[in-house]
């Protein structure tokens, strides 16, 4: 079947005479709208791989000049070219309507065998050498993998380094050093590119995909990037205040209870919690710092009193015996 022309330019949303600056906004906006993880929308995540192209070629000067030059001509040659009239370049995808890799056709035929190509040449050159391939064995790119990953809270916390061991489809074991970026999230998807089932015949591999599961954490429960946790105090701290040490994924800091704490009190340690992770699609306002962890204060009561100190609950109960429910009167 015939190669369809991508239109970069319309991809992106810019003109033909888009700087490099432009090229890179206008793709951080498209790529933080589309990508997988945030948007579920049916046909998002084609069109993040459409913008991946897209900028794949416009913000590299060298693959720009050459798709300036030669896409203007790409129907008229690969119709009427070398091949003859009529002549139409075919490939082999996946499944038709999919893409086959990351790349569509379009930009495999341009770049695809003409990457080994030194100096200049035209468009002649590449379709000529288009035809040729037609006749020779077909390359298939490598198939994407997903698979599972578990990891700890704290190494959610500071980043890590798993390893991973992948079985090819030749029975092969092939074991990975994967790097988990600091702030990842229960559920969030990983791209490690060419890292899938290689291809065939010089085609390229394949992704792989990594679905991250942190397991919880006995301390701290995360609510995004903050996290949240009790704090046992003795009575007479939260009657009469009190520093205490509270444990934190950074270590520990000091917390100042104020007297008169009720059970149940949050305190905010700001900076405290996960950080924020980056990338492309990331709010501009959430890349970078921390969230914070919030501790909720639980009074722990005394047991096994003694005689005196049952005395001195006694007096203060009968001193203070219609404070605790006077306003239900």
């Amino acid at each position: 079947m015939p190669v369809e022309y991508k239109d970069y330019y319309k991809t992106l949303g810019v003109s033909k005479s888009a700087s490099a600056e432009d090229v890179r906004k206008a793709y951080r906006k498209l790529a933080r709208q589309y990508h997988p993880d945030v948007n579920k929308t049916a046909g998002a995540e084609k069109r993040f791989k459409e913008i991946n192209e897209a900028n794949e070629v416009l913000s590299d000067p060298a693959k720009r000049k050459r798709y300036d030059e030669i896409g203007p001509d790409f129907a008229r040659y690969a119709n009427a070219g070398n091949g003859g009239p009529g002549f139409q370049w075919s490939h082999t995808t996946s499944r038709p309507g999919e893409f086959a890799g990351d790349f569509s056709d379009f930009f495999r035929t341009l770049f695809g065998d003409a990457e080994g190509m030194s100096g200049t040449f035209s468009a002649e050159d590449l379709f000529g050498r288009a035809a040729n391939a037609g006749r020779r064995r077909r390359a298939t790119p490598g198939q994407d993998v997903e698979t599972e990953i578990e990891i700890t809270l704290l190494d959610a916390f500071k980043g890590s380094e798993q390893q991973l061991e992948l079985r090819e489809p030749s029975g092969k074991t092939r074991r990975l050093t994967v790097k988990i970026p600091a702030g990842v999230r229960d559920g969030q998807r990983i791209r490690l590119a060419g890292q899938g089932n290689p291809g065939s015949n010089g085609a390229p591999s394949g992704d792989l995909y990594l679905r991250v599961r942190v397991t919880p954490h006995p301390l701290y429960a995360r609510d995004g990037d903050d996290l949240r946790m009790e704090l046992p105090v003795a009575l007479h701290e939260a009657m009469l205040g009190a520093e205490v040490t509270v444990p934190t994924p950074k270590g520990r800091v000091s917390l100042r209870i104020p007297p008169e704490t009720q059970n149940g009190r949050t305190i905010r340690l700001a900076g405290q919690g996960m950080p924020r992770g980056g990338g492309p699609w990331a709010r501009s306002d959430a890349a970078g710092g921390a969230g914070d962890l919030y501790v909720t204060v639980k009074v722990v009561l005394p047991t096994k009193l003694n005689d005196d100190e049952k005395d001195y609950l006694r007096k203060i109960g009968e001193r203070r015996k219609d404070d605790v429910r006077s306003h239900l009167l």
